[in-house]
């Protein structure tokens, strides 16, 4: 049985689908019961558990052999930083006496010590309380990942792709499928001692590269707007991000840009272009919206 942490997420839910494509047994963890049916019709067993409930997630994991976790996202309106660790210490901590020969975790290019930096912090504490326990850890690093393009499709509608990266500046990015896909392969692995992959599409793109994707599919020109580093602080606020999380977050974002989002190598390769997500994307919404005015 293959325990997979955020199964109705955008990886976890690509992890789980190519485990069961492979014939695999499944436990899709869920936070509430939404899409429990929907897993269930295609195979997979479900446990609705909150991650922050250490014992009933040892129980589920106690019910498998090789798990994938995944650290969830924090509500933008709270203290990030701090609700993070506290799943982190959760998800650790339900591995002791699990019974589980195998974990592999999602974490970030770039992850590194430090506090207050959003998920370059979190994922690293994440990383190295893995390698404090014994069941064997493959930590996947992703790139960055281009459904964070997604709420943008809105501005680009309108010809406009506000960013906070420079408009030419070409970083790792990858498509969540990829890394789901390359974790259930790991997944199958032999389990060995604790390994570090990355993992990002097959090229490295820009946001003006974004911009021009989304521009061949809307059928109209969209235009890069750089938001100017001091004002990072005040559009995550406007976005709905606490105080606490904007400024987390503004950091994250600094130090990414300054570093060049730590491009190491070696890496693994994924199949989806920027383009080919993005034609996906706006073909989704396309046929969202023509749903939805078939039903008015």
């Amino acid at each position: 049985m293959f325990i997979v942490i955020g199964a109705n997420g955008r990886i976890g839910s690509a992890v789980a689908s190519r485990l069961l494509k492979a014939g695999r047994p499944v436990t899709a963890v869920l936070h509430s019961n939404n899409n429990e049916a929907d897993w269930r019709s295609r195979g997979a067993q479900t446990a609705v558990v909150d991650v922050r409930d250490t014992d009933g997630l040892r129980a589920v994991f106690r019910t498998g052999k090789r798990a994938f976790l995944l650290n969830p996202n924090a509500d933008i309106s709270t203290d990030t930083d701090r609700e993070e660790h506290a799943t982190v210490r959760s998800i650790v901590a339900a591995l002791e006496g699990s019974g589980l020969e195998k974990v592999v975790a999602a974490s970030t290019y770039g992850a590194q010590p430090g506090e207050r930096c959003g998920d370059l912090n979190v994922l690293y504490h994440f990383e190295q309380a893995l390698a404090a326990q014994p069941i064997p850890a493959t930590i996947q690093r992703g790139a960055y990942y281009m459904s964070n393009w997604d709420q943008l499709l809105d501005a680009a509608k309108c010809g406009m792709l506000p960013t906070m990266l420079p408009a030419d500046m070409k970083i790792p990015m990858v498509a969540p499928p990829d890394l789901g896909k390359a974790a259930a392969r790991h997944l199958l692995e032999l389990p060995r001692d604790q390994d570090v992959h990355h993992v990002e599409g097959p090229e490295r793109y820009s946001p003006r590269d974004v911009a021009d994707a989304f521009a061949a599919v809307l059928g109209h020109p969209v235009k890069v707007e750089v938001i100017p580093r001091d004002q990072w602080i005040a559009a995550y606020g406007k976005l709905g991000f606490s105080a606490a999380a904007a400024e987390s977050y503004a950091r994250m974002t600094a130090v990414s840009v300054d570093s060049g989002f730590a491009m190491s190598e070696p890496f693994e390769r994924g199949e989806t272009t920027l383009e080919d997500y993005i034609g996906a994307l706006v073909a989704q919404s396309r046929g969202s919206h023509a749903a939805a005015s078939r039903v008015l």
